[in-house]
């Protein structure tokens, strides 16, 4: 994905995420997580991801990783 690809995906994204409201948000995050695991074809291809995404939010935290 070249840099414009990402920058219009994420602020589609974050345009949805406003359009949904807070109370939706949590759901229509995991709808899209879900949809994007789908296009793997193993789990070894997702699972590296969410650790980094989860090890990204623990240290934002201030959490040990």
């Amino acid at each position: 994905m070249t840099d414009q690809d990402l920058d219009l995906s994420y602020s589609a994204l974050c345009q949805s995420l406003a359009a949904v409201g807070e109370a939706r948000a949590q759901l229509f995050l995991s709808m899209v997580c879900l949809s994007l695991m789908a296009r793997h074809e193993r789990a070894e291809d997702v699972l590296p991801l969410i650790a980094n995404v989860q090890a990204q939010c623990d240290a934002e935290a201030g959490a040990p990783v």
